[in-house]
């Protein structure tokens, strides 16, 4: 009897522990420009601004509202936006709001005013904040592979243009608008450019990095090799092919460049996290090392049983980093594919995981110091 008590208790707590929950937003009032369609972005579709499947529907007396369903416990932080983050939700003065926030630890409905709209509040224009090293390889490079063009951009060091017979490695990066310049930025930029300003003073260690703009609402598809039923077909094994067989061949014959998978690395955040990943699992002998930010792998289930299938021969370096306040499951999922590398041979692993970390530039650029100093070491 008192095993059957013990069971049936278990059971309880595996039911609640694995409980499923609704989460309603509805928007009862709109400042401005009613009659627009009005979407929701969150750590619950990588930040997507602009998706089908997030796009708030009437709600009766002028309201409009989306659920959420069969989602976990815990905390959700999002922000409303018109189909992009230009036309974003503000206060009633134009200012940026911080996320909203909501906990979710049974059927849940929030209701939300919008005060305004970014666009309502013409910008003034953001200062160039790129420095000397940056420049613009090329505003339209075709990506054959997927029949696109996309900006792409280059950060040499100092010396570069001072030597002549010296070779750099080359670090490739997606979301390239965001890593240089907050003239570009959809939010905030990462600083890269002054970091490394900075960091290869002090270190004497220097390298190249090629920014890859995101393809806007092509980029919840191209950051995933996997198709998913909400964002499409997963379009990621051929934008990879892009950053392999395409544009590294391209940089290495335009630049003087380190060529081997030792001197190649590769990063981002978010779904540019899940790729940068995928890239090297994919193509061990071209990226020895990734940096791997707040990965998006709620998105794509299937990397897991991949990465199980997967044995390299190289030696290869991942650096993972998540922040406590992202996403209920950020760093459980972060730490689910760690411990499938370190069933392979011939890795180092690195686990950064920072206690009030969100979901943001900012705290990616407050990473980055610590990630290039273990890159270059």
């Amino acid at each position: 009897m008192k095993k059957f008590f013990l069971l049936f208790v278990y059971a309880i707590v595996c039911c609640f522990a694995h409980a499923q929950y609704s989460l309603r937003l509805v928007v009862t009032g709109v400042a401005t420009k009613q009659l627009d369609e009005i979407y929701v972005a969150g750590n619950f579709n990588s930040w997507n601004p602009y998706s089908d499947s997030f796009k708030l529907k009437p709600f009766g007396r002028g309201r409009k509202a989306i659920v959420l369903k069969d989602i976990s416990a815990g905390s959700y932080q999002f922000k409303f936006t018109r189909g992009s983050w230009k036309t974003v939700e503000t206060t009633a003065k134009g200012v940026d709001i911080a996320n909203r926030e909501v906990q979710v630890n049974n059927d849940t409905s929030v209701n939300i005013t919008i005060d305004g709209w970014k666009d309502d509040f013409p910008d003034k224009p953001k200062p160039n904040t790129a420095t000397a090293q940056v420049q613009v390889m090329d505003t339209a490079f075709f990506m054959p592979q997927l029949n696109r063009y996309r900006r792409i951009w280059v950060y040499l060091p100092k010396s570069y243009n001072q030597t002549k017979g010296k070779s750099y490695p080359v670090l490739y990066m997606q979301d390239g608008q965001n890593l240089f310049n907050v003239q570009t930025a959809f939010a905030a930029e990462w600083g890269v450019d002054e970091c490394l300003d900075t960091l290869q003073q002090q270190t004497g260690k220097e390298c190249i990095v090629i920014g890859i703009d995101n393809g806007g609402d092509k980029r919840s598809t191209e950051y995933n090799p996997y198709d998913n039923d909400k964002f499409g077909k997963g379009e990621g094994a051929q934008y990879v092919e892009f950053l392999v067989k395409t544009l590294k061949p391209f940089v290495d014959e335009k630049y003087r460049t380190i060529k081997d998978a030792q001197h190649t690395s590769i990063a981002g955040s978010s779904l540019g996290g899940l790729i940068s990943l995928y890239a090297q699992m994919k193509y061990p002998n071209v990226f020895g090392a990734s940096g791997i930010f707040s990965p998006a792998f709620w998105i794509a289930p299937q990397l897991n049983a991949e990465l199980t299938n997967i044995n390299w021969s190289s030696f290869q370096r991942f650096y993972f980093y998540a922040g406590k306040n992202e996403s209920e499951t950020m760093v459980s999922d972060m730490d689910k594919i760690i411990d499938l590398i370190q069933t392979k041979h011939q890795y180092d692993i690195t686990r950064s995981v920072y206690p009030l970390g969100q979901h943001s530039e900012k705290y990616w650029r407050d990473e980055f110091d610590d990630f290039y100093r273990w890159l270059m070491k």
